[in-house]
């Protein structure tokens, strides 16, 4: 990063509006605020920290073996890593970005998700069939909670009251209420659910199914199935607009993305993107689509107003997990095969932001086969 890079000189003006620390009011750029990147590396075992101030690798966190999936904690400084094959959780000190607690679960755990009070976290265990319960203050798992076959997924609503998992051995989920920690029903949806996208108001589940070429739409406050919807082959993934209205879904081996709208639960428009798209994710002001295009090693950008592609951006080898810094100045592309970071600026050279033409500010080093990414924003208390 240049000196005179529009990122350089906004760092001092910088608007921290989605600062994830948990804070409601936003501290002014000092000296001990804190902007972090952390990328699992499921090949080398360890986390990379990488210091978006300063677009440089703050450290490497060694966790357990093939980390995989990344939360952060909105009320303390912690991150939590999920690591496959040595079934059990990282937890990262984002002061001293040191692990300061492994917490054992089940066989086989690939993602994390962390209640909106921080205090408890819930990994679905794909090798034992089961849903984990940590308490994040005391560090360990309160409850194992049998759910079924393939549960390689668990998402938390909105409102906190239920755990969706997917059950790809079952094609069905899981639905646990938090209360009582108890299973509430199951639904059969379609054939291997790989991904779940819960809409704000956390009425459905928009349930992707990989081998089946279909969207389940689930409604949760009855547990039932409401309808199947046609969509590209090899669904892989859901991205849900911040306002509820539609969900995108990224069909890998169609190439195309598909849109749905929540309210009708109809397939609203379907469009080509790029060579096996596999992550998407909707700006903050719902106007854009970034998608990431495993196969054509490019990120796409679609203006979801207008329902036009605007444009494609080459960045690494195999791209796939994406987030935006917290000051929405920047869009870092994780690039599984060549095991860096692009650092996309989305503001011009006169400092003004341009979301829709994202422009090639750097390349960062990861380790081997990245997988996840979650940012941090915080002040330090050290």
């Amino acid at each position: 990063m240049t000196a005179n890079s529009p990122i350089r000189q906004l760092f001092v003006l910088g608007v921290f509006l989605l600062g994830l620390s948990g804070c409601k009011d936003t501290p002014d750029p000092v000296p001990n605020f804190r902007e972090y990147a952390y990328v699992s590396n499921g090949g080398s075992n360890n986390v990379t920290v990488v210091d978006l101030r300063g677009l440089r690798v703050q450290g490497i966190v060694p966790v357990g073996k093939s980390p995989t999936g990344l939360a952060t904690n909105p009320k303390k400084n912690e991150i939590y890593v999920a690591n496959t094959e040595s079934n059990n959780i990282s937890v990262i000190d984002a002061e001293s970005n040191k692990v300061v607690a492994t917490i054992g679960v089940q066989r086989a755990p690939y993602f994390v998700d962390v209640s909106a009070d921080g205090k408890r976290a819930y990994v679905a265990n794909s090798g034992s069939a089961n849903l984990s319960v940590i308490d994040l203050d005391q560090r360990k798992v309160i409850k194992t909670i049998a759910v079924g076959g393939g549960s390689n997924m668990a998402r938390l609503t909105p409102d906190g009251k239920i755990v969706v998992v997917a059950l790809s051995d079952e094609n069905s989920i899981a639905l646990v209420d938090t209360n009582s920690l108890e299973l509430r029903a199951k639904v059969k949806t379609c054939a291997k659910p790989v991904d779940l996208g819960i809409v704000p108001d956390s009425s459905k589940v928009f349930v992707a199914c990989s081998e089946s070429r279909q969207i389940a739409a689930v409604d949760l406050k009855e547990a039932r199935l409401l309808t199947l919807l046609d969509v590209g082959q090899t669904p892989l993934h859901i991205a849900v607009k911040p306002d509820g209205g539609e969900v995108f879904i990224c069909n890998y081996d169609a190439s195309s993305i598909s849109e749905i709208v929540t309210g009708a639960n109809e397939v609203n428009n379907t469009f080509l993107i790029g060579d096996h798209p596999v992550r998407a994710m909707v700006t903050p002001d719902n106007s854009l689509l970034y998608v990431s295009n495993f196969g054509s090693d490019t990120v796409a950008v679609y203006s979801i107003d207008t329902g036009k592609l605007l444009h494609s951006i080459s960045v690494g080898s195999h791209p796939e997990s994406m987030a935006l810094s917290p000051n929405q100045l920047m869009l870092l592309v994780v690039n599984t095969a060549t095991g860096d970071l692009s650092v996309l600026s989305l503001i011009d050279r006169k400092g003004r932001p341009q979301p829709d033409i994202p422009v090639m500010e750097t390349m960062i080093p990861l380790g081997r086969d990245p997988r996840s990414i979650v940012v941090k924003a915080f002040i330090s208390q050290r």
